[in-house]
C-alpha cells in the first residue's frame, strides 16, 4: 500500500480522474482518492514492485500534483468540518455575501457609493479567498491541456467581479455585479461541501468494515499468560484469548471453548452463527456469549475481512461501459461551453437589440426576465452565467456515485460486486442455472440407507465393507463422500487414492483379508461409473428402483469384481428454494437446475422446489456444466450461473453472469461476478434486484445530467438565469445526481 497528497481535487469527478490515472499504472490494483483530504491511497497486485514516482508522475500528468507520502506520516482524521477545504470557502463566503444579500434585497441600498465600496470590498475578499481553490485546480489542469469545471468557474466568477471592478474603479453607472461573484463561488463550495458529506454516507458500510477489527488482541503466552499485544506483532499458530463481546482481531481455528458469534457484517446474516473446536473465526466479527480461545491462521491482508474490504474497493474503481458516452462528452464539454459563453458575450455585446428581442420572444412561453439597457452589462452577466451553470461534473458522478452506493449496499448484505460490468450483466439476464448440490440443497447430504449385495453378507463382512468404504470417502472433499466418511470410524491402508471428479474415487487394499488379496482394486462412486456395463443383482435391483425413484441418490461400493453394498442418499433442498425459484419466476426469469446425480434423483430435487422435468439437467458431470452453458447461450439465453464455487470456476467463468454462494474465507479464489457470503438463496434475487436498480438509477443520473446541461446552458446563454441561481443550481445538480444514488442504500430486502 502507498499514499500520495494530491492537490486540485475539488470534486467526486476530480477524484475519478484521480483514480483512473493511478489504475493506468501497471501493478495498481485499487485506488481510492479522497478529496476532502486530499489524498491518494493505492493498493498494490502480488510480487510487483512498488514504483510510488511512477504513480504520482501519472496522477500529476492528469492534472493533480501528486506527492509520495513517507510511511511515518499518519493520516489526519477527517473531521466532520474542515477548516481547509469546503467549509472554509462556504463559511469565507457566506460571511462576504450576507452582507451584500441584505443591503442590496432589504435596504435597496446598491446606488450607494459606500456600499459599492463594502461589495467591492467583500467580493475582492471572497473571489482571493474562495476563488483561490478554483483557481489553483484550473491552472494545474490547463498545464497538462485538461479542461475541468474548475476552469468554467473561474472564468466566470472572474469575469463577474472584474467587470464589476473595473466599472466601480471608473465610476461607470449601472448595476455591478460584486454580490454575484461573492454568491457564485458561496453557492459552489456549499453544493461541493454537501456533495462531500454526501459522498460519505455512499461509503458508509465500507469505512464500517474497515473499523471492524480491533487494534490489538489478547494473546495466550505458551507460559498460560493473557498479555494485550498490537494485531501487527501477532503470528501465524499463536493463541488468541477471547472474552464474551470481543471483536476478532483476525482469521483463526477455535482450539478451546464454545460460543456464538455474530458474522452479519461479513454476511449480511443476522443469526449468530454456533462456534466450536476447529470452526473458522473471521476477523472483524463478535464473540457473544462464551469465552473461546482460537489459532491464528491469517493476517492483514489475508484475512477475509481485508479481502472483502478489497473487493468492495475494486468494484468501486471499475468503470462501466455505459460510462464511456459520458467520458466522451464530457472530454469536449468545457471547451463548447467556453465556445458558447464567448458567443453569447459577443451576440449581447455587438448585436444587443436582436438578443433582447429573442428573449422577448421567448418571454411568453418561459418567463419574463429585465434585461438591462447597458450592452456590455448583459454581455458579461450571461456569458457568466452559461459559464457557471453548465455542470460536466454531473455527468462524470453519474455513473461512479451509484456504483459506489451499490457496492456499499451489498456489502451490507453480505454481497460482494467484482466490477461494474457486473451490474451490467446482471441486469440482461432471462435465464437463471442453479447447481444442484450445496446451492438449491443443504450440501449436507446423509445416508438413508445401506443395502448388502448379498443377502448371505454376514455382520462382521458388512461392517469391514463399510470400513472400506468410509476409507475410500474420507480423503475426498465431496458432500456425498463425506457422508459415507462418517459410517465408520475404522480405516483400511489403501495405496493409490485417486478421485475422478463426477465419478466417485478408487483404489488397491494394501493388504488382503477374508475374501480379499492384497492390491484388490475398490471403487466408490456412482452406479454408472462402477458397474460399467454389469447389471444389478435381481435381490437389490428392486431397493435401488425405489431408491432412485424416491429421488436419493445411490452409491456403490466395488471390490474386485463385484459390488458389495450399495448406499442410499438424500440431500434436502433448502427451505426457501421453492419460495426463490417462484420469485425469479415472477421477476420473468427463467429458472433451470443442473446436476451431476441421476435423473430421478435430480427430479426429485427439481419437483420439490417446484421445477418441471424439462428444467432439470442430470448426470452432467463438472467439466461438461460449461458446455451445458454453451448450449443455452447459443439458444439466445443470458444466463446466470449459481454455484457453490468448489467445482464450478468453469461454468461461473462462461456464465454471463456467475453467482458463487461461497463462505468468507473463499473471497479470494473466486471467479464469480458477483460472490454471496451467506448461505441463504434469497440473496440471488436480491442482487439481480439490487443490479437492476443501480442500471434504472445510473440511467436516471444520465438522464438527468444531459438534460439539464442542454436545457440550462441556452437559457443562460438567452439571459433567462441569474448568474446566483446558476451557482445554486450548479452546486446542487451534483447533490442531486449523489442523492439519488444514495436511495440504493434504501433498496428493500
Amino acid at each position: 500500500m502507498s499514499r500520495f497528497r494530491v492537490t486540485g481535487m475539488t470534486c467526486g469527478n476530480c477524484a475519478r480522474h484521480v483514480r483512473e490515472a493511478a489504475l493506468s499504472v501497471a501493478g495498481v490494483s485499487i485506488a481510492e482518492a479522497l478529496p476532502e483530504k486530499d489524498s491518494l491511497t493505492v493498493w498494490w497486485k502480488d510480487a510487483v514492485p512498488m514504483p510510488d514516482t511512477a504513480v504520482a508522475a501519472a496522477v500529476s500528468a492528469a492534472g493533480y500534483p501528486a506527492k509520495v507520502l513517507s510511511e511515518s506520516t499518519v493520516a489526519e482524521p477527517s473531521p466532520r468540518f474542515s477548516w481547509k477545504g469546503w467549509g472554509f470557502n462556504t463559511v469565507l463566503g457566506a460571511i462576504c455575501t450576507l452582507p451584500l444579500m441584505i443591503g442590496e434585497w432589504i435596504f435597496s441600498a446598491h446606488g450607494s457609493p459606500t456600499f459599492h465600496t463594502l461589495g467591492f470590498v467583500l467580493a475582492t475578499i471572497a473571489w482571493l479567498g474562495c476563488g483561490s481553490r478554483f483557481a489553483r485546480g484550473a491552472w494545474q489542469q490547463l498545464k497538462v491541456g485538461a479542461f475541468g469545471m474548475d476552469l468554467l468557474v473561474t472564468l466566470g466568477a472572474s469575469a463577474a467581479y472584474l467587470f464589476s471592478a473595473v466599472s466601480w474603479i471608473l465610476h461607470r453607472p449601472g448595476h455591478l455585479y460584486f454580490m454575484e461573484t461573492a454568491a457564485i463561488l458561496t453557492f459552489i463550495s456549499l453544493g461541493h461541501w454537501i456533495e462531500t458529506r454526501v459522498s460519505r454516507q455512499a461509503e458508509g458500510a465500507l469505512r464500517a468494515l474497515l473499523h471492524l477489527a480491533p487494534s490489538t488482541a489478547r494473546r495466550r503466552m505458551p507460559n498460560g499468560e493473557e498479555r494485550e499485544v498490537p494485531i501487527a506483532e501477532l503470528m501465524p499458530d499463536q493463541e488468541v484469548v477471547l472474552r464474551p463481546g470481543d471483536r476478532i482481531p483476525t482469521d483463526g481455528l477455535v482450539a478451546e471453548g464454545e460460543s456464538a458469534v455474530d458474522e452479519s457484517m461479513l454476511t449480511g446474516e443476522s443469526i449468530p452463527v454456533a462456534k466450536k473446536l476447529g470452526t473458522r473465526l473471521y476477523a472483524g466479527t463478535t464473540n457473544l456469549d462464551g469465552r473461546l480461545v482460537f489459532r491464528v491462521t491469517a493476517l492483514g491482508e489475508a484475512t477475509a475481512l481485508a479481502q472483502i474490504i478489497a473487493a468492495v474497493r475494486r468494484a468501486q474503481s471499475s468503470r462501466a461501459s455505459i460510462q464511456r458516452l459520458a467520458d466522451r462528452v464530457t472530454q469536449v464539454f468545457v471547451p463548447v461551453v467556453v465556445f458558447v459563453a464567448l458567443a453569447t458575450f459577443l451576440f449581447w455585446g455587438f448585436w444587443p437589440e436582436a438578443a433582447a428581442g429573442l428573449s422577448r420572444a421567448l418571454s411568453s412561453w418561459l418567463w419574463v426576465v429585465p434585461v438591462s439597457a447597458e450592452p456590455w452589462a448583459n454581455a458579461v452577466i450571461h456569458a457568466t452565467a452559461v459559464l457557471i451553470i453548465a455542470c460536466p461534473c454531473a455527468m462524470g458522478l453519474a455513473t461512479p456515485a451509484a456504483l459506489m452506493a451499490a457496492s456499499n449496499a451489498a456489502a451490507r448484505r453480505g454481497i460482494l460486486l467484482r466490477d461494474a460490468i457486473a451490474l451490467e450483466k446482471a441486469g440482461r439476464i432471462t435465464t437463471v442455472l442453479f447447481d444442484k448440490t450445496g446451492t438449491l440443497t443443504s450440501g449436507r447430504p446423509t445416508v438413508m440407507e445401506t443395502r448388502s449385495a448379498s443377502l448371505s453378507e454376514s455382520e462382521a463382512e458388512t461392517a469391514t465393507w463399510l470400513a472400506v468404504a468410509s476409507s475410500l470417502a474420507a480423503p475426498s472433499s465431496h458432500p456425498l463422500s463425506q457422508a459415507i466418511a462418517g459410517l465408520s470410524a475404522e480405516r483400511m491402508k489403501l495405496d493409490g487414492w485417486k478421485e475422478y471428479r463426477g465419478s466417485g474415487s478408487g483404489a488397491l487394499l494394501s493388504a488382503g483379508g477374508g475374501s480379499w488379496k492384497a492390491a484388490t482394486e475398490v471403487r466408490l462412486g456412482s452406479l454408472a461409473w462402477t458397474h460399467g456395463s454389469a447389471s444389478l443383482a435381481p435381490e437389490v435391483r428392486s431397493a435401488v428402483e425405489m431408491w432412485l425413484s424416491s429421488g436419493a441418490t445411490v452409491l456403490c461400493l466395488w471390490v474386485g469384481d463385484r459390488a458389495v453394498l450399495y448406499f442410499a442418499l438424500r440431500d434436502q433442498p433448502k427451505e426457501e428454494a421453492k419460495a426463490v425459484v417462484q420469485e425469479l419466476r415472477d421477476r420473468g426469469l427463467a429458472v433451470r437446475m443442473v446436476s451431476g446425480d441421476s435423473v430421478a434423483a435430480a427430479r426429485g430435487i427439481g419437483l420439490a422446489v417446484g421445477l418441471a422435468e424439462a428444467e432439470v439437467f442430470a448426470e452432467v458431470k463438472p467439466e461438461s456444466k460449461a458446455d451445458l452453458l454453451k448450449q443455452l447461450q447459443a439458444q439466445g439465453h443470458r444466463v446466470a450461473f449459481v454455484g457453490d464455487g468448489i467445482n464450478d470456476a468453469p461454468a461461473l467463468a462462461q456464465a454471463d453472469l456467475g453467482i458463487a454462494v461461497t463462505r468468507a474465507s473463499d473471497i479470494a479464489r473466486e471467479s464469480a461476478d458477483l460472490v454471496l457470503l451467506r448461505a441463504d438463496l434469497h440473496a440471488v434475487p436480491e442482487s439481480l434486484s439490487l443490479a437492476g436498480a443501480t442500471l434504472r438509477i445510473i440511467r436516471q443520473n444520465l438522464f438527468w445530467a444531459f438534460v439539464y446541461n442542454a436545457l440550462a446552458v441556452p437559457l443562460a446563454a438567452l439571459g433567462f438565469m441569474n448568474p446566483m441561481l446558476c451557482a445554486l443550481s450548479m452546486g446542487l445538480s451534483d447533490v442531486l445526481v449523489i442523492g439519488n444514488s444514495l436511495r440504493l442504500l434504501r433498496v428493500k430486502k
